[in-house]
């Protein structure tokens, strides 16, 4: 299996991994596609798990802000991943955040944050935001699903405040 970057020519098979991996949902496969036509997006960011030729998997970072009062911080977000049903529970998923991981910290960013199962995204180096001073406004979601990994010791040391996802998320 490969890690790449995401070209045009996978976006109609990452729509579908996410289809099938949210159960026929597509909510998921339309905000990525928001979020490629916004200035959030980062292509190589965008990372296809390949296997034989098939694209089984994606993870998406974009950009977001960390903000409080006048000061801005860029972050990424971690959203949505998705690895196709019948590969699932393969290490995919890990492996496509530990590369996000890496190539964000590769690009100079400090953190990323993510909303997601908080028995899985520890083993990342994912800890609970909120007791780090960071809070969520956009979405309801329980306290301890909301997490960051600072992809540098200490760069979070000294920012606090509201995580604002990209406006595509709103949409």
């Amino acid at each position: 299996m490969i890690i790449r970057m995401e070209t045009r020519a996978d976006h109609e098979k990452v729509y579908d991994v996410h289809r099938q991996a949210f159960g026929g949902r597509e909510e998921e496969s339309k905000l990525v596609e928001r979020i490629r036509r916004s200035d959030q997006f980062v292509p190589e960011l965008s990372l296809v798990a390949e296997m034989n030729d098939e694209i089984v998997g994606h993870a998406l970072l974009s950009v977001a802000h960390i903000v409080n009062g006048e000061d801005r911080h860029e972050v990424l977000a971690l959203a949505p991943i998705a690895v196709k049903p019948s590969h699932q529970r393969e290490g995919i998923g890990g492996q496509l955040i530990d590369e996000g991981l890496r190539r964000g910290r590769e690009r100079g960013y400090d953190a990323v944050f993510v909303i997601g199962h908080p028995t899985y995204y520890p083993r990342f180096g994912f800890v609970p935001a909120g007791p780090r001073g960071f809070e969520l406004k956009q979405f309801e979601v329980p306290e301890n699903v909301f997490m960051v990994c600072e992809l540098s010791d200490g760069a979070l040391s000294n920012i606090t405040g509201e995580l604002v996802y990209p406006p595509a998320f709103m949409e």
